[in-house]
């Protein structure tokens, strides 16, 4: 069982306008491919005992994509070309994090989700990279992921799973500047830009800045790497 967690905001359906909590499919398909149950998580009070009581019922942990996580969680203003926060979410998926941590249950984060998890563990984000790298290469806007090549740490999950070298679906304006406690980053851009971290001392602690439910139809490498350790967590504590 793999909890990914959603968003949170306004969306159309047939006559409805309304706030509703919506996950593109090929996050849960991607999930369903590698042979994983996918089951949603919507963002609602972080509140520690229905934390624990999600938990309990997933063996796996995806921190999905997203608007810009709250730059007053690293300790800075708000940027002038970064979103505006959403608070529930941010304080939901902190809290989900930090307990799957704790109990060292497998999760991924993907784009925001790598992002959340750097903040979690003390770092900093850049909050508008065209600033550090000179142009839009990670996110060319209305919808159109950008191809971009990413070359990962011999002997890291990462390799592992994707090899040395790896053309990647982006669509992201922020990344990590500063890295968290425990942290190792595992791949980068050709720019040195992080592309991927790990969460050392856990069985299965990634995170990726592109967006590989993009092109799981054809690779779910990393899903199925996530979802083979929830199995084997699911088989340690039956």
């Amino acid at each position: 069982m793999i909890g990914l967690t959603t968003y949170k905001q306004r969306a159309q359906t047939g006559v409805w306008d309304v706030t509703a909590a919506f996950l593109p499919a090929v996050y849960f398909e991607a999930v369903q491919r590698a042979g994983g149950i996918p089951v949603l998580l919507p963002p609602q009070p972080a509140d520690a005992d229905i934390v624990d009581r999600v938990l309990d019922g997933i063996d796996g942990l995806i921190i999905t994509g997203g608007v810009d996580v709250d730059p007053a969680r690293y300790g800075q203003p708000l940027g002038e070309h970064t979103d505006r926060p959403q608070l529930e979410r941010d304080a939901w998926e902190d809290a989900l994090l930090s307990a799957a941590i704790d109990r060292e249950l497998p999760f991924l984060g993907i784009c925001r989700g790598m992002q959340v998890l750097n903040v979690n563990r003390g770092g900093t984000l850049h909050q508008h990279l065209p600033d550090v790298v000179g142009d839009d290469r990670f996110r060319v806007g209305k919808g159109e992921f950008a191809t971009n090549v990413v070359e990962t740490e011999p002997g890291s999950e990462i390799d592992a799973l994707v090899g040395a070298k790896l053309p990647v679906k982006s669509y992201h304006h922020q990344g990590v500047d500063a890295v968290g406690a425990g942290l190792r980053v595992t791949a980068r851009s050709a720019e040195g830009i992080a592309q991927a971290v790990e969460l050392e001392g856990v069985p299965f602690g990634v995170a990726v800045q592109w967006h590989p439910e993009e092109d799981a139809a054809d690779d779910a490498r990393l899903f199925a790497g996530l979802v083979d350790a929830a199995r084997t967590f699911a088989g340690a504590r039956a």
